[in-house]
């Protein structure tokens, strides 16, 4: 996969420290070694080191030696990490007692790590559900400055090269935020043209997708976008936003220059941002299953440090994947 390799030798250049909570099940062992041996990261695994490199023998692994083993169990930075979480949490009433056993789970753990500045992202979710994964990250890491709101984007490569970058695009939200507001969708905006400047590496071309161009509908749900558009200019000047717009205006030339005529982005959006997570979700899966599109994703965004959920179905290319996007991401934050 050629973008994937791009993204993992941009990763050798700015080695960045993932944690992987996930530390005893099989394809997260299986991907840490691939990663290890590939050298693109540098691997965190939470769980009894005795039991990792007992399964690392059990499998035939290679290259965990070259992992960082951390015990949920022991380590010598329960105390400090527990007093961290207090100190977060301690208007919701978290006590010391309750942080040191929360501590001793590892997605709290790998949260805490990333925190106070000791793994730089995290991938799980193999083993766990993306509400588990999720809730320790909105609680202790939370979003990044200036963003209120998580969304999930995918990477898009499609066969055919006209649309896009070389038929590279980026989708959001087609992942987590039901219905957002026109400031919500804005920043879901901003922070998707962020992810594609730090993962896929290009210029960030956002269309603000509508059934509408430029006034030719009326409808709350246009004004929607109308204002997100707005407001996703005033919080990111420097990124190029064209809205609202039809997704034919946004992709197709000649429909681009004919509906929102003089557009620099009409007709050669690389960023497709969605009004409702339905549209997006459904757009993606389209795409990807009609026109043989690769999804990759999703990337979620929005927090103050990249970590990454996977399906509990995923393969260990999956997780090796991930953990080269979160790498980038981590470097470009």
């Amino acid at each position: 996969m050629e973008f994937i390799e791009q993204l993992k030798q941009k990763a050798r250049g700015n080695k960045k420290r993932i944690v992987l909570p996930e530390g005893l099940e099989e394809r997260t062992l299986r991907a840490a070694d691939i990663i290890l041996e590939e050298d693109f990261a540098d691997v965190i695994l939470i769980g009894n080191p005795a039991k990792v490199q007992e399964e690392a023998r059990r499998l035939e692994l290679k290259s965990i030696s070259k992992a960082c083993l951390v015990d949920p169990e022991n380590h010598d930075k329960m105390e400090a990490y527990a007093n961290m979480m207090v100190e977060i949490r301690k208007k919701k009433g978290l006590t010391k007692e309750d942080a040191l056993s929360l501590i001793k789970n590892p997605l709290f753990l790998a949260v805490m790590m990333i925190k106070a500045g000791d793994a730089d992202g995290e991938v799980a979710g193999a083993d766990n559900a993306t509400g588990d994964v999720l809730r320790p990250a909105f609680q202790y890491v939370k979003t990044a400055p200036g963003i209120s709101v998580v969304s999930g984007a995918f990477i898009m490569i499609l066969k055919d090269k006209k649309f896009g970058d070389d038929g590279m695009m980026v989708f959001a939200d087609c992942a987590v935020h039901p219905n957002p507001t026109a400031e919500e969708l804005a920043e879901i905006a901003v922070a998707t043209g962020r992810t594609t400047q730090a993962i896929a590496g290009i210029e960030p071309r956002i269309a603000m997708l509508s059934f509408s161009t430029k006034g030719s509908a009326k409808h709350e749900m246009v004004d929607k976008v109308v204002n997100a558009t707005r407001i996703a200019k005033e919080m990111a000047p420097d990124l190029k936003i064209e809205g609202e717009i039809q997704s034919d205006a946004a992709i197709i030339p000649e429909i681009g220059q004919k509906k929102a005529p003089g557009s620099d982005i009409a007709g050669y959006a690389n960023v497709l941002v969605f009004p409702t997570l339905e549209t997006g979700n459904i757009a993606y899966k389209l795409v990807q299953r009609m026109a043989g599109a690769e999804a990759i994703g999703p990337v979620l965004q929005g927090m103050a440090a990249p970590i990454n959920d996977l399906s509990r179905g995923c393969s260990v290319s999956d997780i090796v994947n991930l953990v080269a996007i979160t790498a980038n991401q981590a470097g470009g934050l």
